[in-house]
């Protein structure tokens, strides 16, 4: 009997080899070791934003069982600029200015989740976790300055995912500790083994 198929698209929340340890599993080989009766294909790439995903990540799923999505993370990535931007000058400009990112990222993010609608299958996607500045010479108000922009890119990510009934795994309920970190944004082999028993559970509950 053929196993059934999970496929792994996004970015390098999924795609995190080139910044765990020699020798340290990435995420999809340690979700494919806790589902050692499904098959597990990554096709996730480091770097990608919602608009690179739609594409070769998201052709062909007809014969896919399950689909987990992590994507986000470098859309937010492409506006770190504004948490150093001294231009605006009120509270007003800079919510009017958020807004405008939110929603530009709103028009991308849902255009890649209709591709996965269509695809009728069930679908997990996870929320974007805070960074960790811990310990790299940031001060704490960088740390929550990126807590802030993150939330707003998070809150898209739940509406739009709810409208359409997908599954949200939120990310920053698991990244709790600097050792799920490799670096300030991708996580280390003990984060992405968080990620891996999450999504293992969703798979358990959803696609067996």
């Amino acid at each position: 009997m053929a196993k059934k198929r999970i496929v792994l698209l996004g970015d390098s929340i999924i795609d995190n080899g080139a910044y765990i340890r020699a020798g340290e599993p990435d995420v999809a080989s340690q979700l494919q070791s806790l589902l050692p009766q499904y098959a597990v294909s990554k096709r996730a790439l480091d770097g990608a934003v919602c608009s690179d995903v739609i594409g070769s990540q998201t052709a062909d799923l007809v014969a896919v069982d399950g689909i987990i999505l992590s994507a986000g993370g470098n859309d937010a990535l492409q506006h770190v600029s504004l948490l150093e931007d001294t231009s605006a000058t009120t509270a007003v400009e800079i919510l009017v200015r958020l807004w405008a990112i939110r929603e530009e990222f709103r028009r991308s993010y849902a255009s890649l989740l209709e591709h996965l609608a269509g695809a009728e299958r069930p679908v997990l996607v996870m929320t974007v976790y805070s960074p960790c500045f811990e310990g790299h010479g940031m001060c704490p108000a960088y740390q929550q300055a990126a807590e802030s922009a993150v939330s707003i890119f998070d809150d898209v990510i739940q509406q739009e995912a709810r409208s359409r009934s997908f599954d949200v795994l939120e990310l920053r309920a698991l990244f709790t500790d600097r050792a799920d970190y490799a670096n300030p944004i991708e996580p280390s082999a003990i984060g992405g083994m968080k990620l891996a028993q999450g999504m293992s559970a969703w798979v358990a509950r959803t696609v067996a």
